[in-house]
């Protein structure tokens, strides 16, 4: 099975194969009639892959992120925002506590 973002829902993954589908087409047509015909297919394919799912994924992490903040919760907001879209997070390295103990596991890490 293909792993796939968690903002995209089952739908849009069905139109992707669909445009997927139109592109081989596209590609396998002989004569300029049915590529004309196999590309206009496929730009409207395209068009309909287009995700709004990503939108509504990040208005709802957006709306949960000011709940949780007039809340007076501080960490929630911060994790939410490292899991937009986009966004690059740093590899995880050793966390150094103030014993002079060190903690590898990205758990222990969090609940630090």
């Amino acid at each position: 099975m293909h792993h796939h973002k968690e903002w995209i829902s089952i739908e849009t993954l069905d139109k992707i194969k669909e445009r997927r589908n139109k592109k081989t087409a596209n590609n396998n047509s002989r004569t300029r009639t049915e590529k004309v015909q196999a590309q206009a297919e496929y730009i409207e394919a395209n068009k309909q892959a287009k995700r709004e799912d990503k939108q509504k994924y990040v208005e709802e992490l957006a709306t949960t992120v000011v709940k949780v903040a007039r809340e007076g919760n501080v960490k929630q907001p911060h994790d939410t925002t490292e899991k937009l879209p986009g966004r690059y997070n740093k590899p995880e390295g050793p966390v150094t506590v103030k014993e002079d103990t060190t903690i590898t596991e990205i758990q222990e890490q969090g609940n630090r």
